[in-house]
């Protein structure tokens, strides 16, 4: 019989799914290292570490660092823990699509791959659901527009009516009318 028992920490299983560890900063879709670092089965500290022994495969378009109003602004998304109780002292990296995949060059392991084809698979998958919201974006804007353009005839139409209601109303109110009376005037009355 063959040994079908698997090493453990070889499987990956995500909690959440990938696309959910995705987060926009500064206009790009990046990855924490944390989150990153739990997908390949490395300390965050393993993780930066083999970064920075290879920074120069990690140009400022792969990889970034939060900035403390950043970080703080993820902090209850990343529950990172207060620094008084063992928490981070520096802000988070965090690591471009670009970045995803050269990190799969710096951690080489089999769970690494399987991590990386995951989490570039999410970032495929954002890519193109984006993609159809921009053009579901772009026939909204086209559907508001031509209802500006409609609603300011309207406006138009309506200020015409309301004239043209005014001056009916004008050309109908008749002049006073004055009743004479019959008989005899002295002319003092």
């Amino acid at each position: 019989m063959a040994n079908t028992r698997k090493r453990p920490g070889n499987a990956i299983a995500a909690t959440r799914p990938v696309e959910a560890l995705i987060h926009i900063i500064r206009g790009q879709k990046v990855m924490l290292d944390a989150d990153l670092a739990a997908l390949y089965g490395v300390s965050t500290k393993r993780l930066n570490e083999a970064v920075k022994r290879n920074i120069s495969r990690f140009p400022a378009e792969f990889m970034l660092q939060l900035s403390g109003a950043e970080a703080d602004s993820l902090r209850s998304q990343i529950a990172t823990s207060n620094e008084r109780r063992g928490g981070r002292r520096y802000s988070p990296y965090v690591f471009t699509e670009y970045g995803v995949v050269m990190l799969s060059s710096v951690l080489n392991s089999r769970r690494a791959i399987q991590a990386n084809l995951m989490v570039v698979r999410a970032f495929i998958r954002m890519r193109e659901l984006i993609a159809s919201h921009k053009d579901l974006a772009a026939r909204i804007d086209k559907l508001e527009r031509g209802h500006d353009r409609t609603a300011s005839v309207i406006e138009v139409l309506v200020e015409d009516i309301d004239r043209l209601a005014g001056e009916v109303k004008d050309m109908k109110a008749l002049p006073p009318v004055t009743k004479r009376k019959i008989g005899f005037f002295t002319g003092e009355d």
